[in-house]
């Protein structure tokens, strides 16, 4: 599968908003005071860098805690000592770029990558792909 592409149908305009959501583990683990403060420095820059080009449009990070909900049950999101680091969102950033190649661009250029974080890069639709589908499925006809 390429990165560069979307993997479903739904592509957004040029221009349009792209999330960018962290995870793993805290990226500091294993790290010096001194290395910490580097790492926070070139991403303090980084995303200085991205306002300054005028294309971050919002982002944070997030708590460890809360809850996933579906239909049957709540359950906490950081399930005792079996969570997957993978599985962690630690925050976001949102983006307003090109293209998701331009949005890829910048992920790979996060400091904290080298560090056991991963970037999922996601475009932001401008209606629920559900909804577009029905207003263009053909209405049945009467029977």
């Amino acid at each position: 599968m390429n990165p560069q592409k979307p993997t479903d149908h739904h592509t957004p305009n040029p221009g349009s908003p792209f999330m960018l959501f962290f995870r793993g583990h805290d990226w500091d683990e294993g790290l010096s005071r001194e290395e910490t403060q580097r790492v926070l420095d070139r991403l303090t820059a980084w995303i200085e860098g991205l306002q300054q080009a005028g294309v971050m449009r919002g982002g944070s990070p997030l708590a460890r805690a809360g809850s996933v909900v579906s239909e049957h049950q709540v359950r906490a999101v950081a399930d005792g000592p079996f969570v997957e680091a993978k599985e962690i969102i630690g925050g976001y950033l949102a983006v307003e770029v090109a293209d998701l190649a331009a949005a890829v661009a910048i992920a790979r250029k996060c400091p904290t990558l080298g560090h056991g974080i991963t970037i999922e890069v996601r475009p932001v639709l401008a209606e629920c792909p559900i909804v577009q589908r029905l207003r263009e499925q053909p209405t049945l006809a009467a029977a």
